[in-house]
């Protein structure tokens, strides 16, 4: 079972920078899932990004700034457990590592599912 984890974040909250002790903490878990064969593409995503609609089978550019989006997706895991309960586990323990914040865990279909 594949699963995307994603981190948000709430635009409105003070930012601090990461301490050198987090970023070591988190290059051996990363690297724990890798050699596991768990972890199969993990980033962090630009702010904002460019947002696409499509309506009547026509898709357009839709400019910003977004002053309605509360929350916005800053990262991402793509994971292969062999169940939920596993991708909650490993959700747990990168908020162990990375202290205060939200995300989301979604199942990923496509071939072979």
């Amino acid at each position: 079972m594949r699963f995307m984890m994603m981190t948000t974040a709430d635009p409105s909250a003070p930012q601090t920078p990461p301490d050198p002790e987090m970023f070591a903490q988190m290059g051996a878990f990363i690297e724990e899932m890798s050699r596991a064969g768990v972890l199969l593409a993990t980033g962090g995503l630009e702010p904002g990004g460019t947002r696409i609609r499509s309506k009547g089978g026509k898709a357009e550019v839709v400019d910003g700034p977004f002053t309605e989006a509360k929350e916005v997706v800053v990262g991402f895991a793509l994971i292969e457990t062999g169940s939920r309960e596993e991708a909650i586990e490993l959700s747990k323990r990168f908020w162990s590592i990375v202290g205060d914040g939200a995300g989301v865990i979604q199942q990923v279909f496509g071939p072979g599912d």
